[in-house]
């Protein structure tokens, strides 16, 4: 079966500020690697459709949404811009960006659950898991990963499924909502310190944080994942896993220190699959969330991509 790659051009319309580090170009750079790696040919293409706001109240507050929709949809008629904090803005392009980022993990998580494709992976804009139950931040405005989750459990009747999250920042978002939820495994490593400067204590017995000093590097997060991620994803058997994908772990990100390159990246993913094969018929559904160096991001999302579609068949 085939890799679903989800995408929309709305995604590209969401601009925060000029010079901001969550960009178009980012997707613009994720495009030109697989062109280049010859990845675009392999891939499933698909239009990420518009996400149906009760899907995205499975993981929000149905007020923050509702405040959201007042606030944000105006400004595609207005061509105002609206600052929700310090790092986070909205412009013209962002409502829709945000309902077509959401719609895609739901209708990746359908295609994926349906066996129309082995698994899948969302290019889009802006992230999501520094979104909270009920508070746009750190660049993030609806969770992608966790409404899909939820999604799962929900529509398609799962008991367990598992969220990991290689995102050089801790997903403070999806650890709020899925906080205490025994059908959720929660599973991360993130720069500590570092925004949004929390994670080191976890917030229920479901997560698994691993805070690591900058500066690590490939293979010892790669010893950390297999003494501690693995062992808790095989016991935990989950159904499907959902993957918050972030790249700033990467050594040349300007946002953080960490010391990852393309093959960590690789390495990261093929393990996951081994977990997805053993217990969840092979069904992954992986979401874009950070990496702020556009070439360094293209390279490691084809490197991520290569391994979810079996082009080559596993990483070095």
């Amino acid at each position: 079966m085939s890799t679903a790659f989800f995408s929309h051009p709305d995604c590209h319309a969401h601009v925060m500020a000029r010079g901001h580090p969550e960009c178009p170009q980012r997707l613009e750079a994720i495009e030109a690697q697989l062109q280049a790696s010859g990845l675009a040919a392999v891939l499933e293409r698909r239009e990420a459709p518009w996400v149906d706001l009760d899907h995205v109240a499975l993981a929000h507050e149905t007020a923050h949404v509702a405040q959201l929709q007042s606030t944000l949809q105006p400004l595609a008629a207005s061509g105002r811009s609206h600052v929700l904090d310090g790092d986070t803005m909205a412009g013209p392009g962002t409502w829709a960006a945000i309902c077509r980022a959401a719609g895609a993990a739901v209708a990746a998580t359908d295609a994926v659950m349906a066996g129309a494709v082995r698994n899948a992976f969302c290019a889009v804009r802006p992230p999501g898991h520094h979104a909270t139950r009920d508070t746009a931040m750190g660049f993030c405005f609806f969770n992608n990963v966790a409404i899909a989750a939820h999604h799962a459990l929900t529509a398609h009747g799962l008991q367990r499924v598992a969220i990991v999250d290689f995102d050089v920042h801790h997903g403070n978002g999806t650890e709020d909502i899925v906080a205490g939820d025994e059908r959720v495994l929660m599973v991360s490593f993130f720069q500590h310190p570092l925004y949004p400067h929390s994670g080191e204590v976890p917030r229920g017995s479901n997560l698994l944080n691993l805070p690591v000093p900058a500066h690590t590097n490939g293979a010892q997060l790669r010893a950390l994942i297999d003494a501690h991620w693995l062992p808790r994803l095989h016991a935990f058997a989950p159904q499907m896993l959902f993957i918050s994908a972030g790249f700033d772990a990467h050594r040349d990100d300007p946002l953080a220190q960490l010391d990852l390159v393309e093959a960590d990246y690789a390495w990261i993913t093929h393990r996951l699959m081994e977990v997805a094969t053993r217990h969840a018929q092979d069904r992954i559904v992986s979401c874009l969330e950070g990496g702020y160096h556009p070439e360094a991001l293209g390279r490691s999302v084809a490197a991520h991509l290569q391994v979810l579609a079996g082009f080559p068949e596993s990483p070095n």
